[in-house]
């Protein structure tokens, strides 16, 4: 009898942890988006879903960066992206592809990720996001442009540029 109550107990304290376990971002504040005649408003709000369309000039590049809160599947429309991710701690491994028109690449929700124009020409892309607010942190500008600053000695230490980190 004893080894019934303690099972018993077991599965309801698990029952309550999985209940707290659960984390997600709050739900929409409206159900539906009315088009408006404003070419500034947008016409994505709640539906969990962001659109960005990039252009880039020949040899152009959008900065290594983050989306902490989306996936990206990103459409090359016209030209030649060499595009790339790296994948968290501990191997940091990049992956890298070159893609060309009609070419889809997807980047992992929260992974520093970017796109550099290879062509002389300009090339177009059109990225989807997986959340009505992916973020976006630029890895440059959080490191380098801190307010107030990051002190040199440990950015030094940090970013050991032509020598072993130690």
């Amino acid at each position: 009898m004893m080894k019934v109550v303690h099972f018993l107990g077991a599965v309801v304290l698990l029952a309550l942890a999985s209940s707290f376990a659960y984390a997600s971002d709050p739900s929409p504040l409206q159900d539906v988006c009315v088009a408006l005649n404003d070419s500034a408003s947008a016409g994505l709000n709640t539906l969990d879903i962001s659109l960005a369309h990039i252009d880039f000039a020949p040899y152009g590049l959008n900065l290594p960066h983050i989306h902490p809160r989306a996936t990206e599947l990103l459409v090359v429309l016209e030209g030649t992206l060499y595009i790339g991710f790296v994948t968290s701690n501990p191997d940091n491994c990049l992956f890298t592809k070159i893609l060309n028109v009609g070419d889809v690449f997807v980047f992992p929700v929260g992974l520093v990720h970017f796109q550099f124009n290879v062509g002389k020409t300009n090339a177009v892309s059109i990225s989807g996001l997986s959340s009505q607010n992916p973020g976006l942190i630029t890895i440059a500008n959080a490191v380098f442009e801190s307010n107030p600053p990051i002190f040199a000695d440990v950015l030094m230490k940090a970013l050991p540029i032509g020598q072993k980190r130690g």
